[in-house]
């Protein structure tokens, strides 16, 4: 699907940590580097991988993600592969009560 998300896609504004902008981001479900959940550079392709991995490309299943993951994401789930699971999880049993 190779879905682009950007910024203004976005139902909340997260800071940008420039400093790391050009690292490496979000490789796969088995990323084990740590998820920075204030930086909109990790947030970005992390949420493209999760819509793309949930075959969705609407706003409502966006915001449900972005949701999970500003209030009911667990905080001991640390890596970015561990952040993934968690919302492709949750993404799959919302869309299967819909």
């Amino acid at each position: 699907m190779g879905l682009a998300i950007v910024a203004s896609d976005l139902k909340y504004k997260y800071p940008k940590v420039t400093r790391t902008r050009f690292d490496a981001k979000f490789s796969g479900p088995d990323d084990s580097a740590p998820f920075n959940r204030d930086d909109l550079y990790d947030i970005l392709p992390l949420l493209a991988a999760v819509m793309d991995e949930l075959q969705r490309d609407d706003a409502a299943t966006l915001h449900f993600l972005e949701d999970l993951m500003n209030q009911d994401m667990p905080r001991f789930l640390v890596s970015r592969g561990e952040v993934f699971d968690f919302l492709t999880g949750c993404g799959r049993e919302m869309l299967s009560y819909r």
